[in-house]
């Protein structure tokens, strides 16, 4: 981040202190100024040297903002969010469902004129005011309590993955659990270094990049990430790169050429009802959709089906899933074999604990390319990078960084895939890159692609463990594995 960057971050971070008072958590100071920064920058490019037509009408505009104080600027404002919510394009995104949560009108002055009002937000460099935003977003995932945590995939890992993928100028790009916009900012820079005259750079801006996301304050967070990046339009010329909606509720007509996405972890779809006892209980959702494999209430296989679904014939596909995915049984290994069969699996990258905001989270990157029907399977050979045994990353202490990918980087060959050489073998077992065939993985017990051969120092030293509560979230969700399969045997009997 840029020292510019780190001075704004820091000016507008040292008032969520005094907000706290308030009871605003990290993640509500930096929704309540997304929702003020858009009113500011619109009101800037209306006027010289940009004199863009602002999206906002001028009774809601920031002049109006400015020229109230006290009781009356608190009302106003509320008028302001209620109104601009109704509207269409990126307004509305920005303001569906949004509530003024600063409770002190002398604050939320001081918010509008002390803070935002002093700084020329669209003379800033895109990349001092998206990577200020992005600051934000990132002090906001680190509060454990009141974060986004579950909403931002480390950066150092999204740009590893889009170097390999390697997203073309004219190709459409789709994350469909989008969060705060990690892997379309990053799809974005690729390509933008590769664009070459105004039609593609057009494209890239208005039609490239498509997100989706399920919680109204994330899309809100989301398109202001991409709006300070220069991304998306900025009034309602065209469709707004990203929307607030349930990805898996049904199949989209559109279909792109490259997804890349980190969808929700954590419980199976689910809703509450009223059982013959008159008790409270969770009843398992399985979604239901033709296109699917198979129906199953578990969320993360229910996206690794969406994503081949919404991908053209030869796109490509990052997907980043926890370990369940890899050798649950019943849908799990359903999904897995016609994976294998109808795609080109070809790459996995199983990832370190210690990355995610979320603790105790074992996941990986499944990389897949999707092709034409036919009766041979496509899958040939998987191959595996083992950045997770005898690795030890934390958020603090040690942060992951994109130089600890570069040797999986390296490895991967996205220039050319069959010029891959395995790193491990009979003489160099420590060697963290190999190549499984797929007639050895269809013959493994489920299908299980959890595949591991290094050996674990952490097994044999009991002062490697990891901190309880990491092993305690390992267990509850084992656990949770574990008895989402008893409830299916019992649903069948």
């Amino acid at each position: 981040m840029s020292t510019a960057s780190q001075q704004i971050v820091s000016k507008l971070w040292s008032y969520c202190h005094v907000l706290r008072d308030d009871g605003l958590s990290y993640a509500d100071y930096v929704e309540q100024l997304t929702l003020l920064l858009f009113l500011k920058m619109a009101d800037e490019r209306s006027q010289p040297p940009w004199n863009q037509p602002s999206p906002v009408p001028a009774d809601y505009a920031w002049p109006s903002l400015l020229a109230k104080s006290g009781d009356d600027l608190e009302v106003h404002y509320r008028h302001v969010l209620e109104a601009l919510g109704k509207a269409g394009g990126m307004l509305g995104i920005v303001y569906r469902k949004a509530q003024s949560k600063i409770q002190s009108p002398a604050r939320l002055e001081h918010l509008i004129q002390g803070l935002i009002n002093e700084e020329k937000w669209s003379a800033l460099d895109a990349d001092v005011k998206g990577d200020a935003y992005e600051g934000l977003l990132e002090r906001t995932a680190q509060d454990t309590k009141g974060g986004a945590g579950q909403y931002f995939t480390p950066r150092p890992l999204i740009r590893a993955v889009v170097d390999v993928v390697r997203p073309r100028p004219g190709e459409r790009i789709c994350d469909p659990a989008c969060g705060t916009g990690g892997f379309l900012l990053a799809a974005h820079d690729f390509v933008a270094r590769e664009v070459r005259d105004r039609d593609e750079k057009r494209h890239l801006k208005l039609d490239a990049l498509h997100g989706v996301e399920i919680v109204d304050g994330v899309t809100r967070l989301c398109a202001m990430n991409l709006l300070l990046h220069g991304i998306g339009p900025q009034g309602d010329e065209t469709e707004p790169p990203v929307e607030t909606a349930d990805a898996l509720a049904a199949l989209p007509s559109d279909r792109y050429e490259v997804v890349m996405t980190n969808p929700p972890f954590g419980k199976r779809s689910s809703m509450l009802v009223i059982n013959e006892e008159g008790e409270a209980e969770r009843q398992a959702l399985s979604v239901v959709r033709e296109d699917f494999w198979t129906s199953t209430s578990n969320k993360q296989l229910n996206f690794v089906q969406h994503v081949k679904s919404i991908l053209k014939i030869d796109g490509r596909a990052a997907v980043v899933v926890p370990d369940n995915v890899l050798f649950e049984g019943g849908a799990g290994e359903t999904v897995r074999r016609r994976l294998l069969a109808e795609c080109d699996v070809h790459t996995l990258l199983r990832l370190p604990t210690g990355i995610f905001y979320a603790q105790g989270v074992k996941a990986n990157v499944l990389f897949f390319d999707r092709k034409p029907g036919r009766e041979a399977a496509w899958t040939k050979k998987l191959w595996v990078y083992d950045l997770r045994t005898n690795q030890h990353f934390t958020l603090k202490t040690r942060p992951l960084k994109r130089s600890d990918l570069d040797d999986f980087v390296a490895c991967y060959r996205a220039e050319d895939r069959s010029e891959r050489r395995p790193t491990w073998s009979e003489e160099t077992p420590d060697g963290r890159w190999r190549a499984y065939d797929a007639e050895e993985l269809t013959e493994r017990d489920k299908c299980s692609l959890d595949l591991f051969w290094l050996r674990d120092e952490s097994l044999e030293e009991s002062r490697d463990l990891p901190d309880p509560d990491v092993l305690a979230a390992e267990i509850v969700d084992d656990l949770e594995a574990a008895l989402e399969q008893f409830q299916q045997i019992q649903t069948e009997l």
